[in-house]
């Protein structure tokens, strides 16, 4: 069975603290918060999920959501679940303070969000969709539409999806048939159906907003023909009460390979009522920033669940006996194995170098939005494409690391390694393929650009180089091959973007080897993280158990993760190949 849930508290207190060489949750509160401040969050959230969310993991597995009746249910557990986090405050405090939350930063919002779906992976996604929509609405919806709908999905109230595929359409949203026609009442009438909604139904809250891309009379073909509307599950009299049920009708629930608790629905919208959001056209770029938002979701979403994948196998390492372990008496259990060790490593110093990876994504949000500053804004954005895709790609190989370290018994489900590795696969599909994501970065972010904003990944880690080699004393030494790896691992970088460059007047080589590019600035990325720990260590007066383990994973890091950006700098020199 599934072990406890421990809250990475530590690892965040370093974060917010050293890691990158100040207080970053002071500096995005004007100090109206701490580090100190900010670990106390996580330290609750954590015993909150460790204790309400996490024992529903498993029953959401097995009994999973069932439609009876044009109803979705969810298993007995979640809606007390979701009642205990909404009244705990946990939704308003991650909402934006614009419409009416709390407003933690970017920075605490990455840790949370990687405890919620570390707890429980199909339920957070419940509040990813809301918490996405809730951007949305906030940056594009009228008064009026606010006072009705945001103000209920910031308390909790309600919650929100994203309604964009259908069965033709997929992720080619030009192909988008549903249609809102004008009533000439101020309300439109949606016709039309969307596939794979992620909690499109269920019992635990008493509404449910839909965010809907529908596409109007007279609309050009395309993209550039869609609007964005708002439909509810219920109507919505005048007085804020609930009135009849809206033509929104469930048709089925998907039957997935994972996180069977979180309710994929087939939905059909006949003549039912919608809000346009926004202007009549301007459906996707209002649709854009609940897809950011959920983007960045996945990144942290994949983080929880390769962290729980680890603590699993750790936890199951340390107590199988079996077999003689080399140079090692007879108590010692396969944790000791040189590979069981070699893969726990493996999965310990990833699973860092993705939450540092995060925090410094949401602080760098927060850090665009404080200063208007158009450069930082877009260095945060050129992160969203690889936080999303590399962490995604790298959580299904961990999780399937999880099962190795079980053996035989990882492969039977009742020991709870299985669904991890089931519940992982869907991230690096849902919220745009990673190849969706490696061709924005490399058309929107790259080449548009002649690789400006990638040359400011390359100076910052060059930075991180120079301040490694300054290191003196205890860390010296893993300073230095720190610093030595990460030296060459920018060089391959630098070519590596080079070419992508030079593939400008030929896109089919550059999109052929998107994904690969992509795969090497995440990787290259984490090892940035490593390093800027590195040296936040040496900083210390003392190293400390939880420094030494850090440093420990840090050279792990660069010997067996960062060697692979060389070997993907040769695959992206390669384009398309006959």
């Amino acid at each position: 069975m599934a072990t406890d849930y421990q809250p990475p508290v530590a690892d965040y207190a370093f974060l917010y603290r050293d890691a990158f060489g100040l207080d970053i949750v002071a500096r995005a509160t004007d100090g109206a918060l701490t580090a100190g401040d900010a670990t106390d969050v996580i330290e609750g959230a954590g015993e909150f999920a460790a204790s309400v969310l996490a024992p529903l993991e498993t029953v959401g597995d097995t009994v999973g959501a069932q439609l009876v009746d044009g109803q979705v249910h969810l298993p007995e557990g979640f809606a007390d679940a979701y009642q205990a986090f909404i009244e705990a405050g946990w939704v308003s405090a991650e909402a934006p303070e614009s419409a009416g939350g709390d407003g933690l930063p970017g920075s605490v919002r990455a840790g949370l969000g990687e405890i919620w779906n570390a707890s429980n992976a199909a339920f957070a996604l419940c509040w990813l969709l809301s918490a996405g929509q809730i951007h949305a609405l906030d940056a594009a919806a009228s008064d009026e539409i606010r006072e009705t709908y945001l103000t209920k999905l910031v308390s909790g109230e309600w919650t929100g999806t994203m309604n964009l595929t259908e069965p033709q359409a997929g992720t080619d949203l030009g192909a988008i048939r549903t249609v809102a026609t004008p009533r000439g009442d101020g309300t439109w009438s949606i016709k039309g159906q969307k596939i794979f909604i992620t909690w499109g139904d269920h019992d635990i809250a008493e509404n449910i907003v839909h965010l809907v891309l529908a596409r109007t009379p007279g609309a050009p073909e395309g993209a550039k023909g869609l609007s964005l509307f708002v439909a509810p599950k219920y109507l919505v009299n005048g007085d804020g009460s609930l009135g009849d049920r809206n033509g929104v009708e469930t048709v089925a629930i998907e039957h997935k390979l994972g996180i069977h608790g979180s309710p994929t629905c087939v939905l059909s919208y006949e003549d039912a009522t919608g809000y346009l959001v926004g202007e009549v056209g301007g459906g996707l770029a209002g649709m854009f920033v609940m897809m950011n938002s959920a983007r960045i979701g996945m990144g942290f979403q994949a983080t929880g669940i390769a962290e729980r994948a680890l603590q699993q196998a750790a936890a199951y390492a340390a107590s199988r006996m079996q077999g003689r372990v080399l140079e090692r008496d007879a108590s010692a259990p396969i944790a000791e194995h040189p590979d069981v060790r070699r893969l726990l490593l493996s999965m310990r110093s990833d699973v860092f170098a993705m939450r540092a990876l995060g925090v410094y994504v949401g602080d760098l949000f927060d850090r665009a939005e404080a200063t208007e500053d158009a450069a930082t804004l877009a260095f945060a954005e050129f992160f969203v494409p690889i936080l999303k895709g590399w962490a995604t790609e790298d959580a299904i190989q961990l999780t399937s690391e999880a099962i190795q370290v079980h053996g035989g018994m990882g492969f039977i489900e009742e020991t709870g390694a299985a669904q991890h590795y089931r519940d992982a696969r869907i991230m690096t599909i849902y919220e745009g393929t990673t190849a969706i994501q490696s061709n924005d970065l490399i058309g929107r972010k790259v080449i548009r650009n002649q690789g400006d904003t990638a040359e400011a990944l390359f100076a910052q880690t060059d930075a991180t180089v120079a301040d490694l080699r300054a290191v003196v004393g205890a860390t010296q030494e893993v300073a230095a091959r720190t610093a030595d790896r990460l030296e060459r691992a920018v060089a391959s970088a630098r070519r590596a973007t080079a070419d992508v460059l030079g593939f400008a007047g030929s896109l089919r080589d550059a999109h052929a080897v998107s994904v690969p590019y992509l795969m090497l600035l995440g990787t290259l990325a984490g090892g940035w993280m490593h390093g800027l720990a590195v040296v936040a260590v040496a900083k210390h007066e003392a190293t400390s158990d939880e420094d030494a383990a850090r440093l420990t994973l840090a050279d792990f890091y660069g010997a067996h993760h960062l060697p692979r950006v060389h070997a993907l700098a040769e695959t992206v020199a390669s384009g398309e190949t006959a």
